[in-house]
């Protein structure tokens, strides 16, 4: 009765009221005690609610709704295919929605109804990915700042595929708790690629430079991913598995890695060259002057040329992880030491096919030359000074400054001559600096 008379009511009665009449009716259909005949009759009410042409009404249902577990699914379900603003509510906390729903209401539904669904508390690697493949530009940054979506390797580098150009997706991917190294080498490709493209269109660089310079970069945010990873894992192996995919995965990517003590990538770029197991390859790479490794680096499809170079860059860092361990950093940088062996190496077999190889083992010196510059200016820096500059005093020709300890300086306990003038450098520095 109550239900008949609502419908009465409701076909004269402004958006307004019918909004304010439609959430009471909601309420009461989810916590009131309703019998079952009134309850078959609210529910017909509910679903005419549907096509209600206020949009204001609809919208009081989908609050309503939104988060229910009682509530009528179908009902659920047309709201969730209403304009985005109203089904935005019901995609981003309805439970009562499954997979295929989620992901049929992506296909048909705008950039918000497609966030509603990518900021959900939980999702399924199912809906991510589909989300990754037709979502727009706004919905999978949403999907990427959202840690209860459980997004696969694949679905994330599909997003950076479609729209790696874009800087605010690339900072929301890397700011999730984890993503996969292959990820995060294939957000450093895509960033490199588009800092190349500006730097031409600007004439900052030559396309030849911007080129080799986004190369360069390439291979150093693959060394630095490596150094994260174990020695060799699965992460190493799909990393691996996507830079040859990528067409990075070449035989100087293959040497850097040795040349950086990255050995755990070298035996992932062997495995998914050659097929053969870790454990063979890790065996093999022991011995690098024995018949056996010459047969792997052969099946590889590594050139002939550079097996010199392997050879002496695999017992290099052989005896140099022996020698000194804790010389061996972990940030994926070039090591010096195994540079300067290898090139020694390749210079002493008086061989002009190398004179290439040489060229860049000179470069690649050069480059770690001055990191490990950098590094100890910057440990210099880091670490306090012993003792301050002295205060510059005038006191006559014969007067020398004396050193002060850095710290607290002690008030004066005499007062100074009249013909004594004492400047107080650190505090003219001070005023300089505040003009």
């Amino acid at each position: 009765m109550i239900v008949r008379k609502f419908i009465q009511w409701s076909e004269n009665a402004p958006a307004s009221a019918r909004a304010e009449g439609v959430g009471t009716l909601a309420r009461a259909y989810l916590y009131g005690e309703i019998k079952a005949n009134e309850r078959a009759e609210a529910e017909q009410m509910l679903y005419g609610v549907l096509d209600d042409p206020s949009p204001l009404v609809r919208r009081a249902l989908a609050e309503s709704f939104a988060g229910a577990l009682d509530a009528p699914p179908a009902v659920v379900l047309g709201l969730a295919l209403d304009q985005s603003d109203i089904a935005s509510l019901v995609l981003a906390r309805s439970p009562l929605l499954n997979d295929a729903q989620l992901i049929d209401c992506a296909a048909v539904g705008d950039s918000v109804a497609q966030a509603a669904i990518a900021l959900r508390h939980e999702l399924s690697p199912a809906v991510g990915a589909a989300l990754a493949e037709i979502a727009t530009r706004e919905a999978l940054i949403a999907l990427a700042v959202n840690e209860g979506a459980n997004l696969p390797e694949f679905a994330m580098r599909r997003m950076i595929e479609r729209f790696g150009d874009d800087a605010e997706l690339r900072e929301a991917l890397l700011g999730r708790p984890w993503i996969p190294g292959a990820v995060r080498a294939a957000i450093a490709d895509a960033a490199a690629r588009q800092l190349a493209r500006h730097a031409v269109a600007r004439n900052w660089l030559s396309p030849a430079r911007s080129e080799r310079v986004a190369k360069d970069s390439r291979e150093r945010a693959a060394m630095i991913i490596a150094a994260g990873c174990a020695a060799f894992s699965e992460e190493t192996a799909a990393l691996a598995a996507y830079l040859r995919v990528s067409g990075q995965l070449t035989a100087g990517l293959a040497l850097r890695a040795l040349l950086c003590g990255q050995t755990g990538l070298f035996v992932a770029t062997l495995v998914e060259l050659t097929g053969l197991i870790p454990r063979r390859v890790e065996g093999i790479i022991r011995e690098p002057a024995s018949t056996a490794f010459d047969a792997l680096y052969a099946r590889a499809g590594l050139p002939q040329p550079l097996l010199l170079a392997f050879r002496a860059a695999l017992a290099a860092l052989t005896g140099y992880s022996r020698g000194a361990p804790g010389e061996i950093l972990e940030d994926g940088g070039l090591r010096l030491p195994v540079i300067e062996k290898v090139l020694a190496e390749c210079e002493a077999a008086h061989d002009d096919g190398l004179a290439r190889l040489i060229a860049l083992l000179r470069r690649f010196e050069a480059d770690a030359a001055r990191e490990a510059s950098r590094r100890t200016l910057a440990r210099l820096r880091a670490e306090p000074a012993e003792w301050a500059a002295p205060p510059v005093s005038i006191a006559g020709p014969d007067a020398a400054p004396a050193l002060q300890p850095q710290g607290k300086v002690e008030p004066m306990t005499e007062p100074l001559a009249d013909t004594d003038i004492v400047v107080d450098l650190v505090a003219l520095e001070k005023e300089l600096m505040a003009a």
